[in-house]
């Protein structure tokens, strides 16, 4: 009943706000990014959708001009629409899918979501219009037929005048790229049955685009660069894109190394000894942030603590970061935001990348990307990566420990892309994995001392294969009309040990998500609908004692939004869904957006969200330790562990302000969130003796303000300031404590500095306040730590230089934790790891000290 008075609501406000909404004959002028009449004609078709009277874009100012009826479609419908057709507006970036499927000619350099190409490219280039120094210059030369469609045209020679040896063609899609010196300034450009033509060059830095009108050619336009990270200012949520320039910021060789330059994702290690990191946001575990690959489930479950590792940096097209609640048709799991991984696509990829990275700790990592276009329709790729460790000895603490684990760590994909023109677009392929490495004291011996007190070992053997799927279809007739289906089946396995205690784990996964997206009457309300499964098989043995469980969760969902007008937008969702273990739960959430003035973003969410906790594997650090477990207590049959369902609240709030400093761009953003568990599965280390898993009894809560200053203070000089505080507690059976382990303070501050000439440098500083340390008054004087650690500095830093006669070389060096500081005493009692005080779960600071690395980027486009 409850659920039929939601719908029947949620439909009234639908069918109150359609009828109420206003109608007046309008017309509005936007900008467009395009490059070609190619781009001219796809534009103008997907702009006149119904209610538009006529649709013209300008070539030479990408200025778009519509006329429209107001009663039927809105302006942001319009530039919708024209997105989805592959083209960026002021409002809408194009689905990257879609853009990567433009013709080569057509692939304009991406538009930020708040300024228009002119604006940007004041910034970016004021007072630097000669650029006059060693670069590469990319353009394209197109013709201009008598009904004014343009079309590549192929084998035109260019070259400079001031420089003739310096020279090239244009390929199969009338693109060139041509090598520039200081002093050149006009490109000569010749062509069977064209008049030859000299141009002086406008911007060096921004893509050519010459065509042929009159047999003569010349010079029309110019687009800009997209910056390596920006935050969208429409829709409901606030996300935060990660490209791969901000990602080679750092060495990033995996996803868990990925937020070094961000300050809104914490990555921090589990322990002392097992190399497993987690990601925290607003003062959480990273088990309560939804970790997605391309929308679809990234590790989870027995997979999570290591999964972070498991993903390639050089695999990483995007990273897309979104505090707070999250989209019901993404799941009920998220609570504290969600982290989605867009990897590289087949389709558009580079035809060979290839990484190798190493540092004086004793790894190295290779990976190689490659990719094909088989035909139009199809494309193939293959991205592997190779993950050594072999420095056994490595032991800041000279505690006798490893400080990370040796051994190796293969991953793999081969992906498929179809897309046939006509509306149905898939993606497939095949994940694996292959991790075997081993821990512990330095001088253990796997096959000598597992399973003696001779020498304290841990080690890991873990495989995981993953096959997935996303077929979509888009109605030729209605492009605002889709259907997708998305699939995923996963095993996961480990075998591993920890000094006497064995842990053994399998998981079979399975996963299913169809949705339909249509509107109702105008683009002014969106709905979607659908429905989805997830099976989960456990299986779980800790020292003989089983615990084994099957979870199946299937439900439905339905999201309307509301966009009236540029300036707003409500999205409301409702999910129900069937727990095999819990029963029926509800997950309703709701995010507004409001643009009160140009350069002004403000948005509020609040929702729900439900998780099943996997207490061993998401706390695997604790069998590293002699705290004693009670299993017995445990052992309830009729649910996880015993244990209920964890439920929380998540209600946010965000300001985000862009102005101008400097005459150049500038933004602060201030980010207020409340996190109210009503249900948590209390992880206690108060005891020094044990660790306890109860349901909570009370309250538990985080409360997160972060931030962020952006500005230039000079020509190609980007820097970002950031603080965040943190208020995070839970009533434990001693009374209520803030979190342990976890920082109230943490400020940031990042430096980019780039050089036309290839030059890049990188500095990243971060400040991390004190933490509270789990109790340990009851052990011996000896085995004691203090109630709260110290705060502590780091610093990082990297130095690239792009190299080879087509720019497709990077070198880079950098070092991390540039001041060397480390946890002095990171395991209590490693002098007695089988004893009764041994505990590698109390790291509250760096693990490892100063760190040097280098590397090399090479591709073929």
């Amino acid at each position: 009943m409850k659920l039929l008075v939601r719908l029947t609501s949620l439909l009234l406000f639908i069918f109150i706000a359609n009828y109420t909404y206003a109608q007046t004959d309008s017309t509005t002028n936007f900008t467009v990014a395009g490059n070609c009449g190619m781009c001219k004609k796809r534009i103008e078709t997907a702009a006149k959708i119904p209610g538009v009277e006529s649709a013209l874009w300008d070539l030479k100012t990408h200025q778009i001009t519509v006329k429209y009826k107001s009663k039927t479609v809105t302006s942001t419908a319009i530039q919708e629409a024209i997105a989805k057709a592959g083209h960026d507006t002021p409002l809408f970036n194009a689905p990257d899918e879609v853009y990567n499927s433009l013709h080569e000619c057509c692939l304009y350099d991406r538009l930020d979501d708040k300024l228009n190409a002119k604006a940007a490219h004041d910034h970016d280039h004021a007072g630097d219009h000669d650029h006059d120094h060693d670069h590469i210059v990319t353009g394209v030369v197109v013709n201009e037929n008598s009904k004014g469609n343009l079309s590549p045209i192929v084998g035109v020679n260019v070259k400079w005048l001031e420089a003739p040896t310096v020279a090239t063609t244009t390929n199969e899609n009338g693109v060139f790229k041509i090598k520039h010196d200081k002093g050149y300034k006009s490109l000569i450009f010749s062509h069977s049955g064209l008049q030859s033509d000299t141009i002086v060059v406008k911007d060096l830095h921004e893509v050519l685009v010459v065509h042929a009108q009159d047999n003569v050619l010349s010079e029309v336009i110019v687009s800009r660069k997209r910056k390596s990270s920006y935050i969208s200012a429409v829709g409901g949520n606030r996300v935060e894109v990660l490209t791969t320039r901000e990602l080679f910021k750092a060495a990033c060789c995996d996803l868990s190394e990925s937020f070094e330059t961000n300050a809104s994702v914490d990555v921090v290690s589990n322990d002392a000894v097992t190399g497993s990191k987690q990601i925290q946001m607003l003062g959480l575990s990273g088990i309560y942030t939804q970790l997605t690959v391309e929308n679809l489930p990234g590790p989870r479950g027995f997979a999570t603590p290591l999964g972070l590792n498991s993903i390639a940096g050089s695999w990483i097209n995007s990273i897309e970061i979104s505090k707070g609640i999250g989209s019901v048709v993404n799941g009920y799991e998220n609570m504290a935001g969600q982290i989605n991984v867009e990897l590289k696509k087949p389709h558009n990829s580079e035809k060979l990348f290839f990484n190798a990275y190493a540092n004086n700790m004793g790894r190295t990592d290779i990976n190689l990307n490659l990719a094909h276009k088989i035909n139009e329709d199809w494309s193939v790729g293959l991205l592997l990566h190779d993950n050594f460790m072999y420095n056994k000895n490595l032991n800041f603490s000279d505690n006798g420990f490893r400080d990370i684990p040796v051994g190796n760590l293969f991953s793999g994909i081969n992906r498929w892309h179809y897309e046939n023109g006509k509306g149905t677009i898939a993606q497939f392929g095949v994940k694996f994995l292959k991790d075997d490495r081993t821990g512990g004291q330095v001088d253990f011996n796997k096959s000598r001392d597992r399973g003696t007190k001779d020498k304290y070992g841990l080690g890991f053997d873990n495989q995981r294969l993953e096959g997935f799927a996303k077929i979509g279809y888009v109605f030729p007739e209605n492009r605002l009309r889709s259907i997708g289906l998305q699939l995923s089946a996963s095993n996961y396995k480990q075998n591993s040990f920890f000094g006497l205690t064995d842990y053994l784990s399998k998981q079979t996964n399975g996963y299913a998500n169809l949705i339909f997206q249509d509107v109702i009457g105008t683009v002014a309300h969106k709905y979607k609908v659908g429905a989805s499964v997830t099976y989960d098989n456990y299986e779980e043995t800790v020292n003989k004692n089983q615990f084994d469980r099957k979870e199946v969760v299937s439900g439905a969902f339905a999201e309307y939004t509301f966009s009236p007008s540029e300036k707003f937008d409500a999205v409301l969702g409702l999910r129900q869904d069937y727990n095999s273990i819990y029963g029926w739960f509800t997950t309703p959430r709701a995010v507004l957006r409001y643009s009160p003035a140009s350069g002004t973003t403000l948005r509020l969410s609040s929702g729900r969200g439900q998780r099943t906790a996997n207490i061993f594997a998401e706390n695997m650090s604790i069998f590293a330790s002699s705290r004693a477990i009670d299993y017995q207590a445990l052992q309830n049959k009729g649910t996880a562990y015993g244990l209920k369902p964890e439920v929380s609240w998540n209600t946010g709030l965000s300001v985000d302000q862009n102005f101008q400093v400097f005459g150049r761009e500038a933004g602060v953003s201030v980010e207020l969130f409340h996190n109210n568990f009503q249900n948590q599965v209390v992880i206690d280390y108060e005891d020094p003796r044990a660790i306890s898993f109860y349901n909570l009894d009370g309250k538990s809560f985080s409360n997160s303000i972060q931030t962020e200053l952006r500005f230039m203070p000079a020509k190609h000089f980007e820097a970002r300031l950031a603080y965040r505080l943190l208020d995070v507690k839970t009533d434990y059976h001693v009374g209520r404590l803030q979190k342990p382990l976890t920082a109230k303070h943490r400020g940031f501050m990042n430096l980019a500095y780039t050089l036309h000439s290839g030059w890049s440098f990188d500095y990243t500083l971060n400040v991390v306040g004190s933490k509270r340390l789990p109790s340990t008054v009851d052990n011996p004087v000896e085995y004691q730590l203090p109630a709260y650690s110290k705060a502590y500095t780091t610093m990082n830093a990297q130095v690239s230089k792009t190299l080879g006669k087509h720019k497709n070389i990077d070198i880079y060096i950098g070092g991390e934790n540039l001041g060397n500081y480390f946890q002095k005493e990171p395991i209590l009692a490693a002098n007695d790891p089988f004893g009764s005080y041994f505990d590698t779960n109390l790291l509250w600071g760096p693990l490892t000290g100063r760190m040097f690395y280098t590397g090399i980027r090479y591709h073929i486009k």
